[in-house]
C-alpha cells in the first residue's frame, strides 16, 4: 500500500504543471537587453516598453526548435491584436543576438521582438529556468501591467495556451481599466 501511495504521488506530482514562482501582484523586475526585431537589434528596455501599455513577456527554451517555433508562429499571428489593445510582445531565450536576427524575420515573421539573455539573468530574476536542463528558460509567459505589476503568468511546455491564456490576460486587464473610468 505504501509502494502505492507513493507511486501515486510521484506520478501526480510529474503530471501537475510547473508554476514560475513570480506570481500575480508582485513587481515585475526590470531589465534593458539586447533585442530583434525583423532582423534589426536594438535595446529594450522593460520600463520603456510599460509606458505604453502592458507587456506580454514570454520566455522559450531555444530559437528553431518545434515548440519554439510553434509558438513564435502563434504569437506572430496574434500580435495585430495585441497591439491593438496597446500591448507589447517580446520573447526571450539564452540564444545569442545572431541567431536571434533570423528568427525575429523567418518564425517570428518581423512581428515582434525577440531578446537574448545569454548570461540568463532576466530568466533567472524572472524564475523561468528549466529545472530539467538549466541552461535554457522554461516556458512561461507573464503579463505586466504599465504599473509594473505581474498580472498574470502561465507555465508549461506545450506552446499551445500561451498565446490563448495571454490575449485573455491583457483583455481582461483592460475591461478593468475601462471599469475603473
Amino acid at each position: 500500500m505504501k509502494r502505492f501511495i507513493s507511486l501515486t504521488l510521484g506520478a501526480s506530482l510529474l503530471a501537475a504543471p510547473l508554476y514560475a514562482a513570480l506570481k500575480p501582484g508582485v513587481e515585475a523586475p526590470d531589465f534593458t537587453t539586447q533585442a530583434t526585431l525583423a532582423g534589426k537589434p536594438f535595446t529594450f528596455s522593460l520600463a520603456d516598453a510599460l509606458k505604453k501599455g502592458p507587456v506580454v513577456l514570454y520566455f522559450y527554451p531555444a530559437a528553431f526548435t518545434p515548440g519554439c517555433t510553434a509558438e513564435a508562429h502563434e504569437f506572430a499571428e496574434a500580435t495585430d491584436k495585441f497591439k491593438a489593445m496597446g500591448a507589447t510582445v517580446i520573447g526571450v531565450s539564452h540564444d545569442p543576438i545572431d541567431k536571434l536576427n533570423k528568427f525575429s524575420v523567418s518564425e517570428c515573421r518581423n512581428k515582434f521582438a525577440v531578446a537574448s539573455d545569454g548570461d540568463q539573468k532576466i530568466t533567472k530574476a524572472y524564475d523561468a529556468v528549466l529545472a530539467a536542463k538549466p541552461e535554457y528558460a522554461d516556458r512561461t509567459s507573464y503579463v505586466i501591467a504599465p504599473t509594473g505589476k505581474i498580472i498574470y503568468e502561465y507555465t508549461a511546455m506545450n506552446p499551445d495556451k500561451h498565446v490563448g491564456n495571454t490575449m485573455a490576460a491583457v483583455q481582461k486587464w483592460q475591461t478593468e481599466q475601462k471599469k475603473g473610468s
